[in-house]
């Protein structure tokens, strides 16, 4: 019983580190990234359809994105989808091909962008902390109906605080790495 509830816990806390290193890829840093086109959909005759299912995405140089749609008709509406999607981003056309030049960020846009991942980072520790909280609970009430020994409540407790702090610290060793990536002129 205490092994369901610590592969549980670790399943769920997985998930929001998981979670967590989505949404930071999504975090334009100073250079050209596909991932920053990740959450853009596109009207593709009637179906709102992901950029990357109908176009292919390339990084030529550190701060040029380029999109190639794979139905040249689409550009337009690529085009107008990223212009939407508010990224801060302008792209350009040849008519064929879509450029879109990363700018430089300026050190207030840094820091804008650093409280942001903080804000997300603490948003992850929060969500595997509920975990914790809800397996301690189910431990507590298996304890409670006499389906755990004591000693085998306390055992699981201290496991899932270890999980716990494992998860955390994941969750910190993401938020380092972006942020020298946001740093990074």
């Amino acid at each position: 019983m205490l092994k369901e509830f610590t592969q549980d816990a670790a399943a769920r806390m997985e998930k929001a580190v998981e979670h967590i290193h989505h949404e930071f890829a999504g975090i334009r840093t100073g250079r050209a990234s596909a991932a920053l086109l990740d959450g853009i959909k596109v009207d593709y005759y009637g179906t709102m359809t992901p950029l990357n299912q109908m176009a292919s995405i390339s990084i030529p140089e550190p701060r040029l994105i380029t999109i190639q749609p794979w139905d040249k008709s689409m550009v337009g509406a690529i085009e107008k989808a990223i212009l939407v999607a508010d990224l801060g981003l302008n792209p350009g056309n040849d008519g064929q091909i879509i450029r879109i030049p990363i700018p430089a960020l300026t050190d207030e846009r840094r820091n804008e962008l650093i409280r942001f991942m903080h804000k997300l980072a603490e948003e992850g520790r929060v969500a595997v902390r509920n975990v914790r909280r809800d397996v301690n609970d189910q431990i507590k009430k298996s304890e409670a109906a006499s389906d755990l020994s004591e000693d085998n409540a306390k055992r699981g407790l201290e496991n899932i605080q270890e999980i716990t702090d494992k998860y955390i610290g994941e969750i910190d060793e993401l938020v380092k790495k972006k942020e020298v990536d946001i740093m990074e002129v």
